[in-house]
């Protein structure tokens, strides 16, 4: 085994190639990356990026003298086309081919597009990659008006953003409450409200019929008949795993690229991490597809693992975490099957938490502008930490004691 072949450029593909490094892999690492850019991270690119807090170079996960010191080959803008999974062999647009021992899949989403009258007009844009950050980052300087699709975490991330421009902000969402799919409906109104306190208007249970305007948009009109004026759109609608490289080469896939607890695909050569994979959790006795950097990061890590002979199963409890104005929202576990609900703190004191519990066990917390509080509550939820509601409401009580 002395031929590692990465393709995907992202948090999990750079994280990977540094744990083999790290566990003195000494053979060779290709990360093949469809974007010209060197590997870097995308949480802030709907936050600190577009209010220019960070330069480009702040979001680089690693220079490129990292890369060169460490024998760790960078095949960027140049997406891999095609696997010949019975050759061990990537095929590249050009007629290229590269051949692996093991190979890592680690493509990736993508956002999901809409297909409305208007959708190809100037001044719609979606927030992905390095090079949607900068062209919205741009437009936001001459815009007045803009209309956001969709309230998941990137639609209202923008929309804080934008309104702390002092831009005048629309948000339209399909669903009944914002973050509906990720969020308590505690959490939702709260975040509602905090939008609204920023002159945010919020068009709930109304789906986007058609984009207008001459050549660039400058109205959204909505199912309801609504319409908005803008002179840019946000849409959030979404994404989508690339499990298509994956499916063509005969690989499982079913909403991503079907993993088993070592990362490892349909084929004993292919492995897969980050957020094309779907994979199973023993803690939550379901499988999964996450679109989180913690996911990612740790993930890479198992396979990494893996290919060394080092087993370890994949069983972390996923987290996740939006930053909206100046709050921190921040989630640990799955919530859904939670047969009671109790809340720590106080909302008017915009510092709050919520443990959801079924049996009497902790499966997970969701924390607003408590990050300390938080720490302690991932590694309670983890430890699948039975407790009860007076001892959680109580704030005397530290949450750190638990633990023990």
């Amino acid at each position: 085994m002395n031929k590692i072949v990465v393709i995907g450029s992202g948090q999990a593909a750079v994280q990977f190639a540094v744990s083999l490094r790290r566990q003195e892999f000494q053979g060779s690492i290709k990360i093949i990356g469809e974007e010209p850019h060197l590997p870097y991270q995308r949480p802030p690119l709907s936050k600190e990026f577009l209010l220019d807090e960070y330069k480009t170079e702040r979001v680089v996960l690693k220079k490129l003298e990292f890369y060169e010191n460490n024998n760790i080959d960078l095949i960027l803008g140049e997406p891999a086309e095609s696997i010949h999974i019975n050759k061990r062999e990537i095929n590249f647009y050009d007629g290229r081919k590269i051949n692996y021992d093991k190979l890592i899949l680690a493509t990736g989403s993508r956002v999901r597009k809409l297909e409305v009258p208007g959708s190809d007009k100037a001044g719609i844009y979606y927030l992905r990659d390095l090079n949607d950050a900068k062209a919205l980052k741009q437009r936001l300087k001459r815009s007045k008006k803009m209309v956001v699709v969709g309230a998941g975490y990137i639609g209202l991330e923008v929309a804080s953003v934008a309104a702390n421009l002092g831009i005048e902000v629309s948000i339209i969402e399909m669903a009944n409450r914002v973050m509906n799919r990720t969020v308590d409906p505690i959490i939702s109104s709260y975040y509602h409200k905090l939008h609204e306190n920023h002159g945010v208007k919020i068009y709930l249970d109304n789906g986007l019929k058609e984009f207008q305007g001459k050549n660039s948009v400058d109205k959204v009109l909505c199912s309801d008949g609504l319409g908005l004026e803008a002179d840019i759109v946000v849409v959030g609608a979404g994404v989508l795993p690339n499990q298509e490289i994956a499916s063509k080469a005969g690989l499982k896939c079913d909403n991503g690229i079907m993993v088993n607890e070592f990362g490892e695909t349909s084929d004993k050569n292919v492995y897969a991490c980050g957020d094309c994979t779907n994979h199973p959790n023993e803690s939550l006795g379901t499988r999964l597809r996450l679109e989180s950097v913690h996911n990612a990061l740790q993930q890479s890590k198992t396979v990494a693992n893996s290919i060394m002979g080092n087993k370890n199963p994949y069983n972390q409890i996923p987290w996740f975490w939006s930053d909206q104005y100046d709050h921190k929202l921040q989630l640990v576990g799955i919530s859904g099957e939670h047969d009671e609900v109790i809340l720590r703190g106080s909302e008017s004191e915009q510092n709050f938490l919520l443990f959801y519990l079924r049996n009497s066990k902790l499966i997970a917390v969701n924390a607003v502008n408590s990050p300390k509080e938080f720490l302690i509550s991932r590694k309670l939820v983890a430890n699948k930490v039975k407790i009860s509601s007076d001892v959680i409401k109580d704030q005397s009580i530290n949450l750190n004691d638990l633990l023990l």
